[in-house]
């Protein structure tokens, strides 16, 4: 039974995929003394992984998909590794770092060819996956399932196969449909499908009489696209480019048949793969690479920022480790956090100070930023510091940084006749940043000391003094090797915002808790809006929250806030905004801020947004092979409807959703219409959420999808689903119709 879209088509005489699909005997490494010996073995879907357990569980849990899979590392590539492989030649080690919160694969095998087999098989299976059609991963899905229904492995399938076929792949379609579709396609009339037989089920179980009727309404007569009819679809999608020669385009790069293909013109299957790609994607594809001004002050984007990074699980109790910050990078944080404590024999440690957390070495913190930071972005690094140690420790911590990071490490300021002012994202790609304490500034000529938060008009005599006795109490708190490296993040207290001008610190960044900044999103306005446009100012969740728990970013971008920390470590709605406000702009961590959140003079004030100015109306059609979220119960077909949310200021926040369709995961149908109207539309992100109705529960989460409303195409598209952990669901998606209308 062969898979047109199979992963292996062409791998299969390769001799690594080969050694792969017989298995391999590695030990499985999770400390000093637990090396134990498990069975790994490549499926024949080519997309997973079967492994052995001690304890046989079900059959789900004995298997990884490789498109959950972050990174493979050779060697003593990881912290588990670097530690517990020490018995095991580097050449025999490979790591399997996985998406989301599952751990690292620590594996030896029994020799280093065998290791480079799974190393260079598992590259070229995720390249081959990486370069798959939305169609034939498709093709492939079905398969794959279409193999496990067939109970007897003999290529046939009875309408009982055919019924265990439809549970698997989530529907529970009514039993004298199914026989029909069934008998009309056993053309051999001997209860069982076969061959062609199979393959014209598959078409017909496969039809989108949706896109069919799209097709249709433009192809006319002949039910051919020629290159005029596609550009009229094209300029009816309110595509920028729809000239003729870019539909011409679009019909050598989708069209699968040759001699339509020769004649320019589209065919049914072509228009499904060109609608199924990513141009045909609700994602701006222009907005997937760097395509924003990257010449601005720092302060003039919004950057992707980690709280606790360190954590790979809660506050209280749970492991550090420096694959937590391998992790927040490979999701393209650019701001980490290091929480810094005195450690035994003078090395400085990393942990959450005062509870059960484990501690890690600063410097093999530092270590993993300079081998892990650069790898998905050039763009500038931020080292967070919150510094507990001593003066001697605080030495050693400026002492790793320099001599580890070298000339990555920003020492100085760029420019010397303004070194006030901050670099650009460009000018500072490939370099690492300390944001820490400053030791106070020299005694200006009347004797009084400086403060590093120095304004235009006099403080009251109290205050001055009060400020003076602080700057003297961190005299002796700081050492002057980190005060050094604090150049363009010096760390301040924010004590006030007055609406009077003040002479603007570029350099200096404050820390706000979570209620601080909401406080002064309610009390301050445009105030603090205005202060965001000069200067960064970082925001973190309350202490209180001691599971790892988040809080919405949203309201902090609102008001301009840059460095809106949230724990990577725990997955939902907060991090799915996060992921989606920094899915553009090729996923570098910076996004440039609207403009009204960057000129100085400003008066936006999120609190007051104005009058609605946009129209955005979502009409929701249509979704395909959403996943079953009980794939040991055969009988479990998800009930979907469709949310969609908007995230803005708090006039625009809303939340409307479909009804939900009775058991049908596999293509549910709507056609339900939902409307927002907004009046801050550049700072609206759009989240679609597929849930499973539940009556007597709270819904089950099914798979969602978070963009901003600015990257958000018109017209007929497809949202390609991911999961709570922001993996790929594929090929399940969501076919909407989108209209955007500006007042």
């Amino acid at each position: 039974m062969a898979c047109p879209g199979c992963l292996l088509q062409g791998l299969t005489e390769d001799e690594d995929v080969r050694a792969m699909l017989r298995g391999s005997r590695f030990r499985k490494i999770r400390s000093r003394t637990w090396h134990k010996e498990r069975l790994y073995r490549l499926q024949e879907d080519g997309l997973s992984v079967w492994f052995q357990r001690r304890i046989p569980r079900a059959p789900s849990q004995h298997i990884f998909f490789l498109q959950h899979i972050e990174a493979v590392r050779e060697g003593h590539q990881s912290e588990g590794l670097r530690r517990f492989g020490g018995a095991f030649a580097p050449a025999r080690c490979l790591t399997i770092a996985f998406r989301g919160r599952r751990k690292n694969l620590d594996l030896a095998a029994p020799t280093a060819e065998e290791a480079q087999r799974w190393v260079r098989g598992l590259a070229k299976l995720r390249a081959r996956l990486d370069a798959m059609t939305q169609r034939e991963r498709l093709d492939h899905w079905i398969h794959t399932y279409l193999h496990r229904a067939d109970s007897d492995q003999d290529s046939k399938m009875s309408f009982k196969e055919i019924k265990s076929l439809l549970r698997m792949v989530n529907v529970d379609m009514n039993d004298m449909y199914a026989y029909r579709l069934f008998k009309e396609c056993d053309h051999s009339n001997n209860e069982r499908l076969e061959g062609t037989e199979i393959e014209e089920f598959l078409r017909r179980l496969l039809k989108r009489p949706e896109l069919e009727e799209i097709f249709y309404k433009y192809s006319g007569e002949d039910h051919v696209l020629s290159a005029p009819e596609l550009r009229e679809f094209l300029e009816d999608q309110g595509e920028d480019g729809a000239t003729l020669a870019h539909a011409q385009h679009l019909i050598q790069t989708y069209e699968l048949n040759e001699t339509a293909k020769q004649h320019e013109l589209m065919t049914l299957d072509g228009f499904m793969m060109y609608l199924l790609s990513p141009n045909g994607a609700a994602l701006d594809p222009a907005h997937m690479c760097v395509f924003q001004d990257m010449d601005q002050p720092l302060a003039h984007y919004f950057i992707s920022s980690s709280h606790n990074t360190y954590l790979t699980d809660s506050q209280i109790g749970g492991p550090s480790s420096t694959e937590a910050y391998v992790r927040a990078f490979a999701q393209g944080c650019r701001c980490v956090e290091l929480d810094c404590w005195e450690g035994p024999g003078g090395e400085p440690v990393i942990y959450h100070g005062h509870t059960l957390t484990s501690k890690i070495l600063f410097r093999d913190v530092v270590q993993a930023v300079r081998d892990h930071a650069f790898t998905l972005s050039p763009y500038p690094v931020i080292l967070s510091l919150e510094n507990h140690c001593g003066l001697e420790q605080q030495a050693a911590m400026a002492r790793h940084l320099r001599t580890i990071l070298g000339d990555m490490l920003v020492t100085q300021a760029l420019d010397s006749q303004n070194p006030e002012e901050l670099p650009s994202p460009e000018q500072l790609k490939g370099r690492v940043l300390v944001k820490g304490k400053k030791l106070p500034a020299v005694r200006s000529e009347d004797g009084r000391i400086l403060s590093d938060r120095e304004e235009e008009e006099e403080e009251e005599e109290e205050e001055e003094e009060a400020e003076a006795a602080e700057q003297r109490r961190l005299a002796k708190q700081i050492s002057p090797e980190l005060s050094a490296l604090a150049v363009y993040c010096c760390a301040t207290r924010l004590r006030n915002l007055r609406p009077a001008p003040t002479l603007p610190q570029p350099c200096q960044v404050s820390s706000l808790s979570e209620r601080k900044a909401k406080k002064l999103i309610r009390e301050a306005g445009n105030s603090f809006v205005r202060h965001n446009a000069r200067q960064l100012t970082r925001v973190y969740p309350l202490g209180l929250r001691m599971n790892s728990a988040n809080y919405s970013p949203q309201e902090m971008w609102n008001s301009g806030c840059q460095l809106v920390a949230l724990n990577f470590q725990t997955p939902g709605y907060e991090m799915d905004l996060n992921a989606g406000r920094f899915l553009i702009n090729g996923q570098c961590g910076y996004v440039l801020k609207p403009a009204c959140l960057r000129q100085p003079d400003t008066t936006f004030d999120p609190e007051c947004p104005g009058p609605p100015r946009t129209t955005l109306t979502i009409q929701v059609l249509t979704a395909q092979q959403l996943p079953k979220l009980n794939a040991e119960k055969p009988n479990s077909i998800v009930d979907p409807l469709v949310r969609v949310e908007i995230h803005g200021v708090p006039a625009d926040c809303a939340r409307k959703e479909t009804n939900y369709v009775l058991n049908n995961g596999f293509n549910p149908r709507w056609g339900q219409t939902l409307q927002f109207q907004l009046r801050a539309p550049e700072l609206v992100l759009v989240r679609f959420v597929v849930e499973d109705y539940d009556t007597t529960s709270p819904n089950d989460f099914v798979g969602q999808f978070t963009l901003p409303l600015n990257s958000l195409k018109q017209g007929y598209r497809h949202i390609h689903l991911l999961s709570k952990d922001g993996a790929s669901l594929s090929p399940a998606t969501l076919f909407v119709h989108i209209r955007i209308q500006c007042s």
